[in-house]
């Protein structure tokens, strides 16, 4: 009878692994039916390593392992913020070329700034706040995604999903099907007119559940006891700017912080739920509530999801990367990728879907927790530098506004005034990049003239020019110390060109993708072109990067 049983199970084991065996070895399809990309907005590379024996054996480690590793991944150029990471990632081209250069940047004739994917013209789907009028009308250059709407007469369907508006824009691109993203007033997904006329029956029932709502009333405490995270600082830390009235360690009760919680939607502040891990709850919930209701890779027509998770990136800036905030919830967005990754495998099979991961950028060390640890950091103290620059200009010129902006490390000369006043620009802006250099944390300062009559090749300029556009940057451009960053109510901040600003992860996985690591630098512009040549596309048309080799079977 013992024997009989022990026949039984090993008989189970031996289908089981037969089973498993035959998945693996699935032939894929000619092209992927479906491609996710998948960004984390704010990951450094180091978050991999140092989580890696807290991760479970689905989510993040289940990609690296059974894909492809790229372990030197980087951004090549100077400005790394977040708009402009998603426009890398998904044109093949640096800021200078697809044209977003900041988050925002300063419009010269109008005298204001321009938020990047802002469009009065359009108006918001889904809802009766103005949060809807956006399009990618700044983004000067095809995406990927356009890119496979073009090839495919239409016949492939791309959507971009964030609680962000412009992370769910750039990677859908301008001629995508439907771009989502969180609206702070209702705390539904909301879209723009430039898109849809109206939301698709499906997301109309989604919103009507109301998720944030329910997440706004869990606690959000460590997903094991919080002494077991010897990866990240004590979680009570003067590093820390933390949630409303200061508080830094957990529990956290959202609605406590409030100070009240109704279920009247016009009561509930739904912005809370952006810098928590309950954010990539509903972002992972939607997604894969897209795949199902849009029907996508069911067809010859290889579909595109973009997937890109933000709360890891509000919460960097209240917290930074050495807290256990931080720590858990990478941890739990880890259980996230792996919901993902079993829905996708079980509905598609892995052999037919393509998966990337990546980041959009880094971030830094609070420098003050740096300076403690002996290491040289500060933050830099920008109007008290422009302020002391004004004064210097009226020395020298007379009174008068000549300086007109400072934005992105970018100071804007009122040109006007210049030439009303008979004054050389490139003579003024040498004068402003000189004086700059003499500031406590500023390493290098370059004009406008410099970079539109030179070539860089290597370097940290050539990182400044790459994020210069001609139209849309200032007159002169710095950059800081290793360590430094501009002083402002953050914690932590991205920026630099610096490794910890610049290098990210990038995993690539399913379809023809073999296992195992890439070891020589790579681009974030080389992700474009090189789903591009696995599906036999014409490349994003400012391209600047040849595809990374040696990723399939």
């Amino acid at each position: 009878m013992i024997r009989t049983k022990i026949v039984f199970v090993l008989l189970i084991f031996i289908a089981s692994f037969f089973c498993k065996a035959q998945n693996d070895n699935a032939i894929p399809s000619e092209k992927p039916k479906l491609i996710i990309g998948i960004v984390i907005e704010q990951m450094r590379y180091d978050y991999i390593q140092r989580f890696w024996n807290k991760f479970d054996k689905d989510g993040f480690k289940k990609l690296i392992s059974e894909g492809t590793f790229c372990k030197n991944a980087q951004l090549s150029y100077l400005l790394t913020n977040d708009a402009p990471g998603i426009a890398t990632i998904y044109t093949g081209a640096s800021p200078s070329a697809h044209g977003i250069v900041g988050d925002e940047w300063f419009a010269r004739l109008k005298n204001e700034k321009y938020y990047c994917v802002e469009d009065p013209d359009q108006s918001t789907t889904g809802c009766e706040s103005a949060d809807g009028k956006k399009s990618p009308k700044w983004l000067q250059t095809t995406t990927l995604t356009d890119e496979l709407k073009l090839f495919s007469q239409n016949k492939s369907k791309v959507i971009g999903i964030s609680i962000n508006d412009y992370a769910a824009i750039f990677s859908a691109g301008h001629k995508a099907d439907a771009a989502y993203w969180y609206d702070d007033k209702t705390g539904q997904w909301i879209s723009s007119s430039y898109y849809l006329s109206a939301l698709p029956t499906w997301v109309v029932e989604f919103n009507e559940k109301r998720f944030p709502e329910f997440y706004l009333t869990m606690e959000w405490s460590t997903m094991y006891p919080v002494e077991t995270y010897t990866e990240s600082r004590n979680d009570s830390s003067k590093y820390e700017s933390g949630f409303g009235k200061g508080k830094t360690t957990f529990p956290y009760v959202f609605y406590e912080a409030k100070g009240k919680l109704s279920f009247k939607k016009d009561e509930i502040n739904y912005k809370l739920l952006r810098p928590t891990p309950f954010a990539n709850n509903l972002t992972t919930d939607f997604a894969i509530a897209a795949l199902t209701n849009e029907n996508m890779g069911k067809d010859e027509h290889p579909d595109f999801l973009a997937v890109t998770y933000s709360a890891s990136d509000y919460l960097g800036h209240k917290f930074g990367p050495n807290s256990v905030e931080i720590e858990d919830l990478y941890l739990r967005l880890d259980k996230n990728i792996a919901l993902l990754l079993e829905y996708v495998n079980t509905t598609y099979g892995k052999e037919n879907v393509l998966i990337f991961l990546t980041s959009n950028h880094g971030v830094s060390d609070n420098p003050s927790y740096l300076k403690d640890n002996k290491i040289p950091a500060g933050f830099f103290k920008y109007h008290y530098s422009i302020a002391l620059l004004k004064s210097y200009l009226n020395a020298l010129y007379g009174e008068g506004e000549w300086v007109q902006e400072y934005l992105n490390q970018q100071i804007y000369l009122n040109r006007r005034l210049l030439e009303d006043a008979k004054l050389s620009l490139n003579e003024v802006q040498e004068k402003v990049s000189n004086f700059m250099l003499q500031f406590s944390g500023v390493s290098n300062s370059i004009t406008a003239n410099s970079f539109v009559t030179s070539n860089f090749t290597s370097g940290l300029f050539q990182k400044m020019q790459k994020c210069f556009n001609q139209n849309r940057s200032g007159d002169i451009m710095i950059s800081l110390q290793p360590g430094w960053i501009q002083d402002k109510l953050d914690v932590a901040d991205h920026g630099s060109g610096y490794d910890y600003d610049s290098h990210v992860p990038l995993v690539w996985y399913g379809w023809k993708i073999k296992r195992g690591t890439i070891s020589e630098r790579v681009f974030l512009e080389q992700i474009a072109p090189t789903i591009s040549d696995f599906i036999g596309i014409t490349y994003p048309n400012a391209c600047e990067s040849e595809p990374i080799g040696n990723l399939m079977k």
